[in-house]
């Protein structure tokens, strides 16, 4: 027999202490931290995730055209410019997603973690928005609905004659063009050669 029956490891592969490594590790981190400053770096510590105080403007560059030339500054080439990150998202919905991402979140100094809310202030969260809803319901006039409504009405009204007109015009125009063709008849020319007649 080759291999012999008195072996008893048959594991050619070599083993790794991770507990050593991990040591080791710790101890690489922290000499290069100390070797920096002279003294032990402390982590970097970030605010918490919190509202956005101002509205994401989408919509002003909507429909224009922009001519675009090589010297042009990057904050007014197409799409849409973060001067947080300085750089340039060409669609509205990949910017929602830059924003709210966790590059976009560190250059303002936050981290992605929320603050846990208490438990009174989600009663007061919830107060809040009944008192909004409870305006809003007051807010709703009949009077005013209704008055609404009748100018709408008005406005689809005179939108309708006006349509009106306009058919009216067009066939007072055709009349006319068919009234030229006639006397164009009678003075003996005809047309191009067609003997197809339009009604």
């Amino acid at each position: 027999m080759a291999s012999g029956s008195g072996t008893k490891n048959l594991d050619f592969r070599r083993k790794w202490d991770k507990d050593e490594y991990e040591k080791l590790a710790e101890k690489r981190l922290t000499e290069e931290r100390e070797k920096k400053d002279g003294k032990p770096v402390q982590p970097v510590k970030r605010e918490l995730l919190r509202h956005r105080d101002y509205k994401v403007d989408l919509e002003s560059k909507l429909g224009k055209t922009i001519v675009i030339a090589k010297t042009t500054p990057q904050s007014e080439m197409g799409g849409y410019y973060c001067n947080v990150c300085d750089c340039v998202v060409k669609d509205s919905i990949n910017f929602l997603d830059h924003i709210n991402g966790k590059k976009h979140q560190r250059n303002l100094g936050m981290s992605m973690c929320v603050e846990r809310s208490t438990l009174d202030q989600v009663k007061k969260r919830f107060e809040v928005n009944k008192k909004k809803m409870e305006e809003k319901q007051k807010d709703y006039d009949f009077e005013e609905r209704m008055k609404e409504l009748r100018e709408e009405e008005e406005k689809t009204k005179a939108y309708k004659k006006e349509k009106q007109k306009e058919k009216k015009r067009r066939a007072e125009e055709d009349l006319t063009f068919e009234e030229n063709d006639e006397m164009a008849a009678v003075m003996g020319f005809s047309g191009f050669g067609s003997t197809k007649k339009s009604y």
